[in-house]
């Protein structure tokens, strides 16, 4: 994404001819008020050779890992991440924050409208330090000073104040820095936010830096996408060169490998199913992102020995078709591996496919027959679904009310625990940045921050989800997260009941974190299990019916 090339100079501003001081403290006590320990470690000699943009980052083209077994269960397309198996619904945007916060994932102490303010105040602070004051170009509105004359014209001292700003850079509370421009961003003042885009961030960020330094880079491109495309062109300037399938399914890999929040979908959902199936003989599972189909292995291997011999299994896969390039091929390849694997399990099989997007599905897709037991799976998939807010169709409650009509024994469903479906702008960055700061601290703790394939796999499968909250919005905005209190409520008027979960299937997800970081954390509420890092709750699993 060549985002960089439409930057206006900053020497055409008029700014304040007095030193630059203060900021890095105001910046710390006023910005970043948050429970994050991340700080930055600065290195001025790395900042060129480090910093990528999402196009620039060069991906690896060989030394790859073999994945022709691997488990590698997210379906990634150009769109896509782990938590994005589907990427293709189209969303119009909202400024209407959800009114439920049972839970709230935290917005680092600045969602409430006080906290807005205040950060208003500082900012206009922060401006006046850096805007030098002539008396014929401020009015005194409200206790604040503002620039009539805006920033035009040619002056040495602009470039003069954010040189200055350069040497102090080391200072600055990166987490700080990026909230003070993307507050810029969200009041239109694109001068000041790009001055902070070509001044101080882009020397703070680095993707072989620490977890901020890292985030921050990709943060930054979501900046800079949002303030230089509008509309349906922003996520056209966010792609990337595709990797190949074989690069792509390596990328995937690597995460599977290092982090636990796919594995936890996955086997929470199988211990919850194998609980609930086991007196039936005959099973169904609808599975709304079937992506690779391996995540069932464990569950085809404990159906096949169930004493008295397997019951026959039928899987039906809702995958979209975009996921043909992650796989290499289409929802067959799925089919013939899970058959093959099923066969040598001794376990009665069949596959159907449903190759369209979950806004897509309807009643005539599923093929239901008397005698079976039902399960269906939501693995990170429903928050692509456009809801009420987006449009009267309202795919996400309609899909719903629609498994609802199928009767099933049991509903899987994992979710991201964060709240960006209907938050502003500067809500939804905030809320971004402290839910992606946990990410990555958890990946950095699992992988050296060197390694190329770890950088490959950040930006093809994790820096996608956070562009696109951030530079998008409307049609192209598809990554719609809601904390679980509000997805309870949905389900709730869809007719469902939340299922208690077994202590079964809590030791089967305490066992698969004995493999990963002690910072992980398991905690039962609410009838659903919430997995986290450290005090950051990331993903939740509950059960229904």
């Amino acid at each position: 994404m060549q985002t960089s090339q439409k930057h206006p100079s900053s020497a055409g501003a008029h700014f304040y001819h007095q030193p630059v001081q203060g900021i890095y403290q105001m910046l710390q006590s006023n910005l970043c008020q948050d429970s994050s320990s991340q700080g930055t470690s600065v290195s001025f000699e790395t900042c060129k050779e480090q910093y990528f943009t999402l196009e620039s980052c060069p991906a690896p083209t060989n030394d790859f890992m073999d994945c022709d077994d691997s488990p590698s269960y997210a379906s990634v397309s150009s769109k896509r991440t782990p938590f994005s198996p589907q990427g293709s619904q189209s969303c119009y945007s909202d400024h209407h924050q959800s009114s439920d916060n049972t839970y709230g994932s935290p917005i680092s102490g600045l969602s409430s409208v006080d906290d807005r303010h205040q950060l208003k105040h500082k900012l206009r602070e922060l401006e006046i330090s850096l805007l030098a004051p002539e008396e014929s170009d401020i009015t005194d509105s409200c206790g604040c000073c503002v620039v009539k004359g805006g920033l035009h014209g040619s002056s040495q001292l602009a470039k003069h104040n954010w040189d200055q700003i350069a040497e102090n850079i080391a200072q600055f509370d990166l987490k700080g820095a990026l909230k003070v421009c993307a507050q810029a961003v969200s009041d239109d003042d694109v001068p000041t936010a790009r001055g902070w885009i070509d001044n101080v961030l882009g020397k703070l960020v680095s993707v072989s830096g620490d977890p901020i330094q890292r985030l921050g880079a990709y943060l930054l491109e979501g900046l800079r996408a949002r303030l230089e495309s509008s509309g349906n062109l922003i996520y056209k300037s966010l792609k990337c060169e595709q990797p190949t399938s074989k690069e792509l399914m390596s990328y995937m890999h690597i995460l599977y490998q290092i982090c636990p929040y796919w594995k936890f979908a996955y086997i929470s959902a199988n211990a919850i199913i194998q609980e609930t199936m086991a007196n039936e003989s005959r099973i169904h599972i609808i599975d709304f992102q079937i992506a690779q189909g391996t995540q069932w292995h464990l569950l085809i291997q404990a159906l096949a020995h169930r004493p008295g011999g397997p019951p026959s299994l039928r899987v039906t896969g809702v995958d979209d078709s975009q996921s043909t390039h992650a796989r290499g091929g289409g929802l067959w390849i799925v089919g013939e591996r899970l058959s093959d694997f099923a066969r040598s399990c001794g376990v009665p099989f069949e596959f159907h496919s449903a190759a369209i997007s979950g806004c897509e599905v309807v009643r005539g897709n599923i093929e239901i027959r008397a005698g079976e037991a039902l399960a269906v799976n939501f693995p990170y998939v429903l928050h692509h679904m456009p809801d009420e807010s987006v449009s009267t169709e309202n795919h996400r409650d309609r899909l719903l009310r629609l498994v609802k009509s199928l009767s099933p024994k049991v509903v899987t469903f994992v979710e991201q625990e964060s709240n960006t479906n209907t938050s502003p702008f500067f809500q939804r960055f905030v809320e971004t940045l402290d839910y992606y700061t946990a990410m990555f601290e958890s990946i950095d703790v699992a992988c050296p921050r060197d390694d190329k394939k770890r950088i490959s796999a950040e930006q093809h499968c994790v820096a996608r989800d956070m562009v696109n909250m951030i530079a998008c919005e409307g049609v192209e905005r598809v990554e719609r997260h809601e904390l679980f209190g509000k997805w309870r409520s949905r389900l709730s008027m869809a007719g469902f009941k939340q299922c208690q979960l077994s202590s079964s299937v809590m030791v089967a997800t305490q066992n698969l974190l004995k493999e990963f970081s002690q910072n992980y954390r398991l905690e039962h509420r609410d009838g659903a299990l919430y997995l986290g890092w450290m005090n950051r709750h990331m993903a939740t699993s509950s059960a229904w019916r």
